[in-house]
């Protein structure tokens, strides 16, 4: 984020409550020092200062500071036109706007700051970040553990109290932004709407079915998971299609952006031996670690899975530049694993690549 700070556009930090916005935002402003001016939207002051906004008021609270930081941004009314004026206004300043409720600061922002805007998302803990940090062999060793409680930075930070943290953060914490949105008419079957979706990740998701599941019509079942979609608590994978008949053209799988979120919201902490959903939990945590990887490294291609109606499937693909690379998740490297026939034959110039416990690094 760095790299993109001073270039005459607001930056716009997303991501879902307790993954480290704040703490990434602190260690900023400390390398700036006394040119960075921190402002929380939450003190009443402040948030007044922003009522009915002008250049003019907007500098007189910022003086001669370089950096603003704006925390709690959504809890600011006019925020998206605020950042306005200061983007338009003051381009030489640079302001980066956060907040607890990512949903409310995407809507509030969204259209006032068309092209005056840089978004970046913040992800639970990944992968590479712990590798860097306990080193590669470490991590690797602790990768059944990750399966199982995820890596927010309150989780990895507490070891010995998982289950307590994560259900803190899975008990309406991550999306309570959420129910109290006037469009959630039945927060109740939101909760439920989550738990259906943590034991099908990995498979294709029917909004019809679930929505019979639940007790929901499968257009409200499609708006939320829209909505947990935009608070980072869920993401959809589109089904590929190109070349056959029998591939699936409009399905989709639904993950969640951390195992630990998605075994709390089932009560699910057994260890690997013995589950019944070991390859599904290997199978997200995969796919929602290239997302984060794939994020930070600006990666601009597409993720897709496929499927045919016979069941032969491939579980991740990625589109960079017209050019296709497949790849299939086994927990164990076996022998003589082969990518199904079909799909080599219908598209024959794609990259193929099994992925195992013994060779993730290089993927993730």
């Amino acid at each position: 984020m760095r790299a993109r700070l001073f270039k005459g556009k607001a930056i716009l930090l997303f991501g879902a409550r307790q993954t480290g916005k704040t703490t990434l935002l602190k260690k900023i402003v400390h390398s700036y020092g006394s040119d960075a001016l921190w402002l929380n939207a939450d003190e009443y002051d402040i948030k007044e200062r922003f009522n009915n906004p002008t250049s003019t008021s907007i500098k007189a609270l910022i003086g001669t500071k370089k950096l603003v930081i704006l925390d709690e941004a959504h809890q600011i009314p006019d925020i998206g036109i605020a950042l306005k004026l200061l983007v338009d206004t003051y381009p030489e300043i640079q302001v980066v706007a956060s907040g607890s409720s990512a949903f409310e600061l995407q809507n509030k922002t969204s259209e006032p700051l068309t092209g005056r805007k840089i978004e970046f998302q913040l992800f639970p803990l990944s992968y590479r970040e712990l590798a860097d940090h306990n080193q590669v062999l470490i991590e690797q060793r602790l990768l059944e553990h990750r399966l199982v409680f995820g890596t927010y930075p309150e989780v990895v930070n507490n070891q010995g109290n998982e289950v307590e943290v994560l259900k803190l953060l899975s008990d309406s914490f991550l999306y309570r932004d959420l129910l109290m949105l006037e469009s959630i008419k039945k927060p109740e079957k939101l909760v439920k709407l989550l738990q259906a979706l943590a034991y099908q990740i990995g498979q294709e998701v029917s909004y019809n079915e679930v929505g019979t599941l639940i007790g929901l019509d499968s257009k409200t079942v499609e708006a939320y998971v829209q909505l947990l979609e935009k608070s980072f608590v869920v993401f959809r994978l589109p089904s590929f299609s190109r070349n056959l008949r029998n591939e699936l053209k409009a399905s989709k799988k639904i993950y969640f952006y951390d195992n630990g979120i998605r075994n709390a919201l089932i009560s699910s902490f057994q260890l690997l031996e013995g589950r019944q959903d070991m390859g599904a939990l290997w199978e997200n945590y995969l796919v929602s670690e290239r997302r984060k990887s794939n994020s930070y490294g600006m990666f601009y291609g597409n993720a897709y899975f496929w499927r045919t109606k016979e069941q032969q499937e491939i579980d991740y693909i990625e589109e960079v530049d017209g050019e296709l690379r497949a790849y299939e998740f086994k927990w164990k490297e076996k022998a003589n694993q082969r990518i199904t026939k079909t799909f080599s034959r219908a598209y024959p110039n794609c990259e193929t690549a099994f992925v195992h416990r013994g060779n993730y690094d290089g993927f993730l």
